[in-house]
């Protein structure tokens, strides 16, 4: 999304915690060729995909809960995909828009089967509410009729759903300047290009459009690449695993950041090697880096966007 690409250059301009090194990012480019490893939807084997509307319902429900699993050191992102697919496959009924709306804490770690309170369990049942009221208000209760109304557009799918759920309105302020990511909106958009291979529900003739998602994980790969360079203070923060305030100059400079250096990475392997990569390859490329490296230090933010 142009909002996201002009946002994250607007902050790497100015950023004073976080900086780009582009010497880096040609050194990247030069070294894997413009090559960047294909890396399939779902490579992990723990999503729900049956072809069909319900396929679609099981992604926007995932997204909507996909954030902030490091508080609990045991839980990931592939226990919350595992556990819904499970439910779904116990109960085809599990996701319907009117049984999100009443879920409660317990019930939410019953359908993941997960052993214990959620990291900020109240906000993701409360996001789970929000989806399945929107869904039956204004779509019919399916998330396949919000992706159809978008008529195979990313961006357009990306400014419905920050406009009828609040909680995908990954916004900052930074410098009196608005910042727009849009993690979950666009890992959304991804998904269903990825579980349709492009196809039926997943087609889109802009996904070019879509920038990486910006999480946890790509910033700590770009670290280690020595793309990112972070000031002595925000290392010792990361390094010594402080929690980094949502909202504050340091969070925003390492998320937006990412998004530019990626960008450049994008435009710098056009330009030397003719090729025309997705963010999206790139994203699940150095995502994939990242969750095979257990000891590759993050940030740490309390937040509901990633």
């Amino acid at each position: 999304m142009e909002a996201v690409r002009a946002s994250a250059a607007w902050v790497a301009s100015r950023s004073s915690h976080v900086k780009v090194d582009l010497l880096e990012v040609e050194k990247v480019v030069d070294k894997i060729q413009g090559n960047v490893p294909k890396v399939e939807w779902d490579f992990e084997g723990i999503h729900y995909f049956d072809n069909g509307p319900l396929t679609v319902q099981y992604l926007f429900v995932l997204d909507a809960l996909n954030f902030c699993f490091w508080p609990d050191k045991d839980l990931s992102y592939d226990h919350l995909a595992s556990g819904l697919k499970l439910a779904l496959e116990k109960d085809k009924t599990a996701l319907d828009a009117d049984r999100l709306q009443n879920y409660t804490g317990p019930q939410l770690r019953q359908l993941l089967n997960w052993p214990r309170p959620l990291p900020i369990e109240e906000e993701r049942v409360r996001l789970l509410h929000e989806v399945g009221l929107e869904l039956e208000r204004s779509f019919g209760g399916e998330a396949a009729n919000l992706v159809k109304s978008a008529g195979n557009s990313a961006a357009t799918l990306i400014e419905l759903i920050t406009r009828h759920f609040p909680g995908f309105r990954d916004h900052s302020l930074y410098k009196g300047h608005q910042v727009f990511l849009y993690k979950r909106a666009q890992i959304f958009v991804a998904d269903l290009w990825g579980a349709f291979k492009g196809q039926n529900y997943g087609e889109f003739d802009d996904i070019n459009s879509i920038t990486i998602f910006a999480d946890y994980i790509v910033p700590a790969v770009l670290r280690e690449l020595g793309i990112l360079k972070y000031g002595s203070n925000l290392s010792c923060s990361i390094d010594s695993n402080s929690e980094i305030v949502p909202g504050s100059e340091e969070e925003v400079e390492i998320r937006a950041c990412s998004v530019y250096a990626v960008e450049k990475m994008r435009e710098l392997i056009n330009k030397k090697f003719g090729k025309q990569l997705l963010s999206i390859d790139i994203d699940l490329w150095l995502w994939s880096c990242g969750v095979q490296n257990i000891a590759l230090s993050h940030h740490r933010t309390l937040s509901i966007y990633y």
